[in-house]
């Protein structure tokens, strides 16, 4: 049954096109982690099925993903789902083991009815009003299966700036992260433009986002001293002084040299208080 035959019988999808600018390696920043920090999930997952959800106008993305992935799982299937029924149809040529591709959106339609370990939806909900957020995730969160996780995330077109919200299936939002190229990093704040949706209007005084991305300026101002060892020392140490500093900082120096950090939900989310 030729692709366009598939596309015209399955439900329509929940969500709206978006303009789907991808290009390759623009999401290896959100692989990198996905593969260090779930590794243990991945490869004790009963069924170790991710999902890319609106992969844009050309299947990199979820090509690239398959490929990282397969360090950690080698069995691991990844499903690329996209709501525009020409690119699924464009991506058929390069599915095979472990690579398929589908009609959809925020519902993650899964062949079989499986529940995908992990659903990473960026640049998709960027495009969308900020009040779309929450029924958007607990939509994905409904499709999750038990433990899995939803990566809702923004980058820029190249890749160097980029910020994830990670959504549990059963707890919700737990952690915003933040990764940047730290070549010619002028401040840790410079990432703010590609903050999720759910924040990227709220990094204003009086907003939780906000104190955090001051709090990492302020500790990497008082680190350059550290300049001349280089960015990584310098940034490693500004998120070092932040968790001194009461901010509940996830993770260690190993991703901060990255120009990773993460941080707890509770202290940047909307309407909250802070650290």
């Amino acid at each position: 049954m030729p692709p366009s035959t598939v596309v015209a019988r399955q439900q329509r999808p929940v969500g709206t096109i978006t303009r789907g600018t991808t290009n390759p390696n623009r999401l290896r920043r959100s692989d990198r982690w996905l593969c260090a920090e779930h590794a243990t999930a991945l490869r004790t997952a009963a069924d170790p099925l991710v999902v890319d959800l609106g992969y844009g106008a050309t299947p990199v993305t979820a090509v690239e993903l398959l490929s990282r992935l397969r360090r950690v799982r080698p069995d691991v299937e990844v499903v690329g789902v996209e709501i525009d029924p020409a690119r699924v149809e464009a991506a058929q040529p390069l599915a095979g083991p472990g690579l398929s591709f589908a009609l959809g959106g925020f519902e993650v339609p899964v062949p079989g009815g499986r529940r995908p370990l992990v659903v990473r939806a960026f640049n998709v909900l960027r495009q969308y009003d900020e009040v779309a957020v929450g029924p958007a995730w607990t939509t994905v969160r409904g499709r999750l299966a038990d433990g899995g996780l939803l990566v809702d995330g923004t980058c820029d077109e190249l890749g160097r700036r980029a910020a994830w919200v990670s959504v549990e299936a059963a707890a919700g939002p737990v952690s915003l992260t933040l990764s940047q190229r730290l070549a010619g990093l002028q401040r840790p704040s410079d990432v703010a433009e590609r903050l999720p949706k759910v924040l990227i209007h709220r990094n204003v005084p009086g907003e939780a986002v906000h104190a955090w991305l001051t709090a990492l300026d302020d500790a990497w101002d008082r680190e350059a001293a550290l300049a001349s060892y280089g960015a990584r020392q310098r940034f490693a140490a500004a998120v070092a002084r932040v968790r001194a500093g009461g901010w509940p900082v996830v993770g260690g120096p190993a991703r901060w040299r990255l120009g990773e950090v993460t941080v707890a939900w509770s202290a940047v989310a909307p309407g909250s208080a802070g650290q």
